[in-house]
């Protein structure tokens, strides 16, 4: 007797098609699972076994192959032990014929028959969605997750035994789609606590109008972590297809989606002692790093120079290309990765900075911290500014709060729009994209010669220069704005 149905695997943040086929015939009682299963995947095994008995179903005492194919994909985690138990049940005649016809299944199996939730449910639906499956049965708390995908039915179970229900009159309904939870999942700290800072304000504002990037260094107390934190609470929400990208990443990696769908764009912070692969992502399997995680959002690297140099290496190709490529000897996975990257770095070890007259570092010290940010990757980061600690005396005045500053930054936002007719933000555009007259052209040049601005560089000149624009609210591009642009990308000397 032979049965086979549908399931998914999650590579990335993607989910590939596997089909579960089951042989059950007379021979000495076995259970073998073949297919590149790995060790969560070979104990469903026993999962199934004591599932199947608990639930009311005969476990047959007979020879049972399973096999997922493609044999040649390494199939990881508990999702595929639903499919499992579905195919031994259409072997042996325990399900009503045509009960698993055109529908797909993913879930983890308790020993009483229950159905536990799997990360990537979001995912599952829209491969299942794409393959024309006419419904995907998963756990009963992946429900509405999966219901955000719209032309694939969703099937919420509880219970093995509620298989015998499918294709009935008496399925089990669709569940609503998940809806944002109360107040957007939580307060976001606003920027008006951040005082006596007025460049660094403006240079976040910038930072979120056109989605550039932002390496803010100066000593100890200056502010940079408290702005970083505050960045969110400016930045515009997410887009209908930016919710579901953040979403389709935080579902593939276990984590809620409910930040996502409701349009707050997510923030991460690893620590410095984060490796290379948590970062840009790897292991075997291939699972994504901080920097899939903040997709459509922003990665906050705090003490930057702390970091390993072979880890922030790994940054200029995410940066340039908002995707990572994880190849490995059988197959290569994209992970997306378009992200907003904010940086805090002190001057130097001690804190003070060599020209503060009280720095305790030697000058070799001095020159390897800094060497942990290469000119690369300096050369890939728009904005660049050095603070000093503020005056206690501005401490007295509160600074212009977010929602003031956010309305500023969603006007950008919408002129953008209107001129790129789609999502991207100055950030993602070429500098061909950009129209410049012939006066800033001639400015840009002397700008090179005089501060050696690289071809990169000028590109990226261009484009804060038209977020700049935006945020004035003015059709073109003046010299003004390009020498504000200059002003926020110029490094401090060394």
């Amino acid at each position: 007797m032979l049965a086979a149905v549908r399931t998914f695997a999650i590579l990335g943040v993607e989910a590939r098609e596997v089909l579960v086929e089951a042989d059950v015939r007379n021979g000495l009682p076995s259970f073998a699972l073949v297919g590149l299963p790995d060790a969560a995947v070979r104990e469903s095994r026993e999962r199934v076994r004591a599932a199947l008995a608990n639930s009311g179903f005969e476990f047959p005492q007979m020879r049972i192959t399973a096999n997922l194919a493609p044999a040649d994909l390494r199939k990881a985690g508990p999702g595929f032990d639903l499919a499992i138990a579905a195919a031994v049940l259409a072997a042996t005649k325990q399900l009503p014929e045509g009960a698993l016809a055109d529908v797909a299944l993913a879930g983890e199996l308790a020993l009483d028959g229950s159905i536990r939730a799997v990360p990537g449910t979001l995912a599952m639906a829209e491969a299942a969605s794409r393959a024309g499956a006419r419904a995907i049965v998963v756990p009963a708390a992946c429900g509405p997750e999966a219901a955000l995908v719209a032309g694939c039915g969703i099937v919420p179970v509880e219970r093995l035994e509620q298989l015998q229900r499918l294709g009935g009159e008496d399925e089990p309904p669709r569940p609503p789609a998940l809806s944002p939870p109360p107040n957007g999942d939580g307060p976001v700290p606003d920027l008006a606590d951040l005082r006596g800072q007025p460049a660094l304000r403006r240079g976040l504002e910038v930072a979120a109008a056109g989605g550039h990037s932002l390496l803010v260094s100066g000593p100890p107390g200056a502010g940079k972590s408290m702005a970083a934190r505050r960045l969110p609470s400016i930045l515009p929400p997410l887009g209908p297809d930016e919710a579901i990208a953040a979403a389709r990443v935080a579902s593939a990696c276990g984590r809620s989606v409910g930040p996502a769908v409701a349009r707050r764009r997510p923030f991460r912070a690893p620590h410095h002692t984060v490796s290379t692969a948590g970062l840009i992502g790897g292991g075997n399997p291939p699972r994504p790093g901080e920097v899939t995680l903040a997709h459509q959002g922003v990665l906050f690297l705090d003490e930057l120079p702390e970091f390993g140099r072979d880890t922030l290496e790994a940054l200029r190709q995410p940066l340039e290309d908002g995707t990572v490529l994880l190849v490995r000897a059988r197959y290569a996975i994209e992970l997306p990765c378009r992200f907003q990257l904010i940086a805090a770095a002190n001057p130097c070890p001690c804190g003070t900075g060599p020209r503060s007259g009280q720095c305790s570092c030697d000058p070799a010290s001095v020159r390897a911290y800094e060497a942990k940010l290469t000119g690369a990757l300096a050369d890939r980061i728009d904005i660049s500014m050095a603070v000093e600690q503020p005056d206690l005396s501005s401490f007295t005045e509160a600074g212009e709060s977010s929602a003031a500053i956010r309305d500023r930054v969603l006007a950008a936002r919408e002129r953008q729009r209107a001129r790129s007719r789609g999502d991207r933000a100055n950030a993602q555009l070429t500098p061909a994209e950009i129209e410049i007259g012939a006066e800033i052209e001639r400015m840009l040049a002397d700008a090179g010669l005089a501060a050696g601005l690289s071809g990169r560089g000028r590109g990226r000149v261009i484009r804060l220069a038209r977020t700049v624009a935006d945020l004035d609210q003015a059709e073109a591009i003046e010299v003004a704005h390009v020498d504000e642009a200059l002003t926020l990308r110029r490094r401090e000397s060394r």
